[in-house]
């Protein structure tokens, strides 16, 4: 059952995101048995998002109930978070976030989640009335490399109902949240008019079936676009890129699009397909392409700076735009609530060194207040001044 856990480092350390709900209860246990099976452990992450009234006290209570199942548990709370429009994906995001963060500072490399057959199905369903194409119908993947942790679902083609009952026969109870049965939720709308609680019927299996074989073909792609932004593109460390003359395969200019603009998501391929077509000057998602000049042949694509995200407090590990994590605070700079990390914007300056103005303006510098820091000297060349941030493109998206 969980043959997509491995083969992997001798005595594997292994996180499993645990909401609470029994799926991710027995992902837990399932990873459990696994790890120490080849003298390894893990390591659950209960988060905490703080939305309903009740989550505090369900997220003591999974802790409680894996310690007592023989598994070591953490509690993570997010702050924040509201509510209002777009909660789910804000949470979402800031969980998967949290939880990454958590991962790298203890050195763990495997995340696992807990999704499983009816999971998939309801996501490809979803997929095909937001008109996604081919890539997207494949569902979620079963595992997913980011910068700092490998992702994995390794119950995909699982039921939920053998879940259950692993629970059962363990005496391992569970939370049920409500939002799962809330019809204002789309998810919950569908798992209703599918009608198949248990996750068995031939329409979930169909369904997981065919992502499957997408899973396939997109892997197959995925190969072939690595291929052409190769061979095309020249991506600098700070983060903007290169590409040579001609049309562009749409999947890969929405990949590249979605790396410089720092987005969760590439924008869709019907918003890049003419740009694609006849590479040309443009503004999409958040990206400014413009002709390279003596940056090269073809075309410069750089961050918009009017699309970047307002500064964040400068703090080692900090995340700005997406894009750029803070690794450290240049000597002689202190951490406070005065010291921030943004936008260069119209402070930049160019020389002969370093592209155009349009793109430093996207690139990150620090200031105390109003004042830049580290980056202020005109006569400081292009890459020591960057470097004096103590910022690193992160593809953190």
């Amino acid at each position: 059952m969980m043959g997509g856990l491995g083969p992997w480092e001798p005595q594997p350390l292994v996180a499993v995101a645990v909401s609470g709900g029994a799926d991710s209860m027995a992902a837990c246990l399932l990873s459990r048995d696994w790890a120490r099976a080849r003298g390894g452990d893990v390591l659950a992450f209960v988060v905490d998002h703080g939305i309903r009234h009740e989550s505090k006290a369900e997220a003591a209570l999974t802790c409680d109930r894996l310690t007592s199942a023989g598994v070591p548990a953490m509690l993570i709370r997010l702050d924040g978070l509201g509510t209002g429009p777009g909660i789910a994906a804000r949470a979402r995001a800031a969980r998967h976030e949290a939880l990454e963060a958590a991962c790298a500072e203890r050195g763990i490399l495997h995340l696992v989640f807990g999704h499983h057959a009816r999971d998939q199905a309801e996501t490809v369903v979803m997929r095909m009335l937001a008109q996604s194409h081919a890539p997207g119908l494949a569902g979620m993947a079963a595992m997913v490399e980011t910068a700092r942790v490998r992702k994995l679902r390794p119950l995909l083609g699982v039921v939920p109902a053998r879940l259950w009952a692993i629970l059962a026969e363990r005496g391992v109870a569970w939370v049920e949240d409500p939002t799962n049965a809330d019809p204002s939720q789309q998810r919950a709308r569908l798992r209703m008019l599918r009608a198949d609680p248990h996750g068995n019927a031939s329409s979930t299996r169909a369904l997981v079936e065919a992502s499957a074989r997408r899973g396939v073909a997109r892997a197959a792609m995925e190969v072939e676009l690595a291929a052409e932004l190769a061979c095309r593109v020249t991506i600098d460390p700070h983060g903007f890129a290169v590409v040579t003359p001609g049309a562009m395969r749409v999947e890969a200019l929405a990949a590249l699009i979605g790396m410089i603009s720092g987005g969760m998501r590439p924008p869709a391929v019907s918003q890049v397909a003419g740009l694609a077509a006849d590479l040309r000057p443009a503004t999409l998602g958040g990206v400014r392409v413009m002709p390279a000049g003596r940056m090269g042949d073809g075309w410069l694509m750089a961050r918009e700076w009017a699309a970047c995200a307002p500064p964040v407090e400068a703090r080692p590990g900090a995340v700005w735009d997406g894009r750029f994590r803070l690794t450290d605070l240049p000597n002689g700079t202190s951490p406070g609530s005065r010291v921030t990390l943004g936008a260069w914007g119209m402070d930049a300056i160019s020389d002969r060194n370093g592209p155009p103005v349009a793109v430093l303006r996207g690139l990150p510098v620090l200031r105390d207040g109003t004042e830049l820091l580290n980056a202020s000297h005109p006569c400081m060349l292009f890459a020591p001044r960057l470097a004096a941030t103590g910022a690193r493109f992160a593809g953190v998206c």
